[in-house]
């Protein structure tokens, strides 16, 4: 009799076909993560699923597989237009990753096609994609399957084509909510049959989330996924094996501090996370005249059509930096990051978690930094309380070149960089006009390294 290894993919109750076993052995995954294994035999028991987890636990395979094993068990084969699952996501890129990540195992059953539906790409050439090749698997963000939906005049009857769905899946429910696309899913929702399997995916349980589990699951089973060692009482959103940092320097000093760590990390790949569209265009373009001999790569919500090719670069690269918004902090998966950088912290704490989980992903090591002015020190015990993320702190360097002088002088000379420089303080201005009562603050911290 073959043994059977605990926590293996072939202990699942319900057994995997051979080749999404083999699928996962070419990635490489010979055991589950928690949240795989607590959600994939649920789904493949007909069961809607409510998963929370902390960020970089394995969410994707644990939808993944048991999508593609439903549509296996079908008792009708899926024809080449009608669609049999949808997965949902917030941004371009985790779309991408999705369908990347999909395409490792549907390229062993070829009976199946897969589309992926995101901004930036012509919709006719969506429609005609689809007409031509199908898609029994649709990846999407919301707003673009909702305007499929009403492609009706160019020949793409849609609400037709999903009466045969069996799965839906909404990943990073939370980020969905909060970046305003409720009244899409709800949308989406009237056009799909009730009679379906639903998984909704989030790191984040809040009240808008539960009450799209309602509108949209029935009777869920419920499931949140600790990681080893974390105790039950415990809320840590953050990886075990995530070191956190902070450091604590004054207006003048962040920027010196910022560049003289990159200087130091050239060998290593960082995610540089900015408040702004515009302090991502101006910082990016600064760094790439102070740090040399790095690969320095900008990406943010207002680029149209290089965003996905960006983000695949980056993807690639041994070693490099991202300058980002937090477009950038949701559910991406981005090989071997070494240290995420929070120049800005962001405004929400939930928000800083999502952003340091793109580092010690999957069981990986990783480490985090955030830059804090001196009166942003009740940050560190604000996280400590609220997400149970504790943070140690960084000293600062010593004898830093003060860079300010050439930075300013640089953007003086240079007209396009003064227009970025303009530009990220309105942005900036208009971000946190919210906070007034560190606004202050953070206007003479950028103050000091724009020319105005």
């Amino acid at each position: 009799m073959e043994h059977v290894t605990e926590g293996s993919w072939e202990s699942l109750p319900v057994p995997l076909h051979p080749r999404v076993l083999g699928a996962l052995r070419e990635l490489g995954f010979p055991y589950m993560t928690p949240v795989q294994s607590a959600t994939i035999p649920l789904f493949m028991r007909n069961k809607d699923v409510a998963a929370e987890a902390v960020t970089g636990s394995g969410k994707t395979l644990a939808f993944v597989i048991p999508i593609l094993e439903i549509l296996l068990r079908r008792e009708e084969k899926l024809k080449k237009r009608q669609v049999g699952a949808i997965i949902i996501t917030p941004t371009r890129e985790l779309a991408i990753q999705i369908d990347e990540v999909l395409s490792h195992f549907t390229k062993h059953f070829p009976q199946f096609s897969q589309i992926l539906w995101i901004g930036g790409r012509n919709p006719g050439e969506d429609v005609e994609r689809f007409m031509q090749q199908g898609g029994n698997i649709i990846v999407a963000t919301p707003g673009r399957l909702e305007d499929m939906f009403r492609r009706k005049a160019e020949g793409l009857d849609l609400a037709s084509c999903v009466r045969s769905l069996d799965v839906l899946v909404l990943d990073e429910a939370d980020r969905l909510l909060d970046m305003g696309f409720e009244a899409s899913i709800n949308t989406i929702l009237e056009f799909l049959p009730k009679q379906r399997r639903t998984g909704l995916f989030s790191a984040t349980q809040t009240q808008e989330v539960e009450n799209l589990v309602r509108a949209g699951l029935r009777n869920p089973v419920r499931v949140s996924v600790k990681e080893k060692g974390v105790a039950a009482s415990s809320t840590q959103k953050t990886p075990s094996r995530l070191e956190n940092y902070y450091m604590v320097c004054k207006a003048d000093e962040k920027f010196n501090q910022l560049v003289h760590f990159l200087q130091n990390h050239k060998q290593e790949k960082h995610l540089i996370f900015f408040s702004t569209c515009a302090c991502v265009e101006y910082y990016g373009q600064a760094l790439e005249a102070l740090v040399k001999g790095v690969k320095i790569m900008c990406i943010h919500g207002k680029m149209k059509y290089k965003r996905s090719k960006i983000f695949m670069e980056f993807r690639g690269l041994q070693s490099g930096i991202l300058v980002c918004t937090d477009v950038m902090a949701r559910g991406i998966d981005i090989p071997e990051v070494n240290w995420v950088l929070q120049y800005d912290p962001p405004s929400s704490a939930s928000a800083f978690v999502h952003r340091c989980g793109r580092t010690a992903r999957i069981g990986h090591g990783g480490s985090a930094l955030v830059f804090l002015l001196p009166m942003e020190e009740s940050y560190i015990n604000f996280l400590a309380i609220n997400q149970k993320c504790p943070l140690q702190e960084k000293m600062l360097e010593k004898n830093t070149a003060n860079l300010l002088p050439k930075l300013k002088s640089l953007a003086l000379a240079d007209r396009a960089v003064f227009e970025k420089g303009m530009k990220a303080f309105v942005s900036y201005v208009q971000a946190y006009a919210k906070h007034e009562c560190t606004l202050i603050f953070r206007l003479k911290a950028l103050h000091e390294v724009l020319p105005c």
